[in-house]
């Protein structure tokens, strides 16, 4: 079965379509969200001190989110998708996309004030700072 997401874009990553296995193998929202929470940490490449510190929360609470020993109430899980800015909905599984609504996302905020000049100028700078991460990683 291919989801919408793949239709879209047949390029989707290793993450979301792991993700689309695990949750047509039944895996539980619980499951669901403590991959994701990892998987957003790794993103970012900040360990669980560093979340916890940008969240506002304690390093012993991401550990104990990362492995399903508890779970985070509707305020906490906010303030994680907040500091990790990625939306709640991926953080549940309801949606494959880690990034923000435009309306949401900081970068995304001021962009309609650009000129179409300064648009592209951003635009490029986005990309060259994408493609630098990606070059770290690898």
């Amino acid at each position: 079965m291919v989801s919408m997401s793949e239709c879209k874009n047949p390029s989707k990553s290793r993450q979301a379509k792991s993700v689309d296995l695990a949750m047509t193998q039944g895996t539980s929202p619980s499951e669901i969200f403590r991959k994701r929470l990892r998987a957003a940490r790794d993103l970012r490449r900040w360990s669980q001190s560093e979340l916890g510190s940008r969240a506002g929360l304690p390093p012993s609470s991401i550990a104990h989110f990362e492995t399903g020993s508890r779970k985070p109430s509707f305020d906490t899980l906010r303030r994680l998708a907040g500091a990790l800015e990625v939306t709640t909905d991926y953080l549940l599984g309801r949606v494959d996309d880690p990034g923000l609504a435009e309306a949401g996302d900081p970068l995304y905020r001021d962009i309609g004030k650009l000129t179409g000049e300064d648009r592209e100028l951003a635009k490029d700078f986005l990309k060259m700072l994408a493609e630098r991460s990606e070059a770290k990683r690898k």
